[in-house]
């Protein structure tokens, strides 16, 4: 279990690394930046990394309280109790998962952060 979390931590580190990189701006300071840009970006921060995280997190729990309730704790009613509660918690992580997505949607969809550089599709007219 060990050797599993030291793991894990090393694998979000690797990948969270990289993000100062990302936060610079052509400018090279914030002071270049409207508001705007700057809340579209921690809007697609959190629909980038934030929710996925919490999803991946979610899931194993959920795998590994399953995987304890049914493999591990066949027999033994201890480990049959916490697999459950795993399970619970991945539900819970679940739930926050999409509490967290929705109420970031809803907040690009009623501030209109979203959809704001989009360019317009190009059409075809024969005949004109």
């Amino acid at each position: 279990m060990k050797l599993f979390i030291t793991t894990l931590v090393f694998a979000i580190a690797s990948q969270l690394m990289y993000l100062p990189v990302l936060a610079q701006t052509t400018s090279g300071t914030l002071g270049g930046a409207n508001l705007g840009e700057y809340l579209k970006s921690i809007v697609g921060f959190i629909n980038t990394y934030v929710v996925p995280f919490i999803f991946a997190v979610g899931f194993i729990v959920f795998i590994w309280g399953v995987f304890q309730y049914f493999i591990l704790g066949g027999s033994n009613e201890e480990k049959r109790e916490e697999g459950k509660k795993l399970v619970m918690w991945g539900i819970i992580a679940f739930v926050v998962m999409l509490s967290l997505w929705g109420l970031v949607n809803l907040l690009v969809a009623s501030f209109g952060f979203g959809g704001q550089n989009v360019p317009k599709l190009p059409t075809f007219n024969p005949g004109t």
